[in-house]
């Protein structure tokens, strides 16, 4: 498969390396077509990895992975352009927060939005699946890195969509498919983005993003 993936960061190039170690052709997205990390990252990489602009990308892949900052994401994504990106499926791990003020971060849009619901109507025949968001980018690509049990959340309005990601997830990256969660459609990363403020201060806590919770369910009462 042709894995576009849009942003230079850590986990930009954690993902790309780890599905291109998998089998896949993946091209790395920045602003410009000469980005010194992408153009090193795919000299490490090898045969299977290349790089260009968030244009170029988009229109490489067949499944294409936000990984750009949060309070930039729709910026990027405008960038790439919504001609490469229709009918796609589009993987959104951002999350929008802002530093801007200090530590801890806010985020820029929460409660009765989300930016997984503002890329898909900005993008309306793109295919917004969010998921990844809410672990460390180690995690993501190592779920072994959390003993035992624990969960990914997926959600997104096409079904077929979600259930093409969730490949990935499991075939790819590892997660076992018992533990992907699908919590419905895209309104729901509304809940996974506000995860983050939780999660920043367990990260303190623990004092590593080594983390990750399992959901015990329950029988339903009677």
């Amino acid at each position: 498969m042709k894995i576009g993936i849009l942003g230079t960061g850590s986990v930009g190039r954690a993902l790309g390396t780890k599905f291109a170690e998998r089998g896949h052709q993946v091209m790395l997205g920045s602003r410009t077509a000469d980005n010194e990390r992408a153009r090193a990252w795919a000299k490490a990489v090898g045969r299977r990895a290349s790089h260009g602009t968030f244009a170029d990308a988009a229109g490489f892949g067949s499944i294409v992975l936000n990984c750009t900052a949060g309070v930039t994401s729709l910026d990027a994504l405008a960038l790439a352009g919504a001609e490469q990106l229709r009918g796609k499926t589009l993987v959104d791990v951002a999350n929008p927060l802002d530093f801007s003020r200090g530590m801890p971060p806010t985020l820029t849009v929460c409660d009765t939005d989300s930016l997984g619901e503002q890329i898909q109507r900005a993008f309306p025949d793109t295919k917004v699946v969010k998921t990844l968001n809410t672990v460390n980018v180690a995690v993501m690509v190592n779920p072994g890195v959390v003993p035992g049990d624990h969960d990914l959340i997926v959600c997104g309005n096409d079904a077929d969509a979600k259930a093409a990601v969730t490949e990935l997830l499991v075939h790819d990256l590892g997660w076992k498919r018992e533990n992907v969660i699908d919590l419905g459609d895209i309104r729901m990363a509304r809940g996974m983005e506000m995860w983050l403020a939780l999660w920043i201060r367990l990260f303190v806590r623990f004092g590593h993003p080594h983390f990750n919770l399992h959901l015990r369910v329950g029988k339903k009462p009677a």
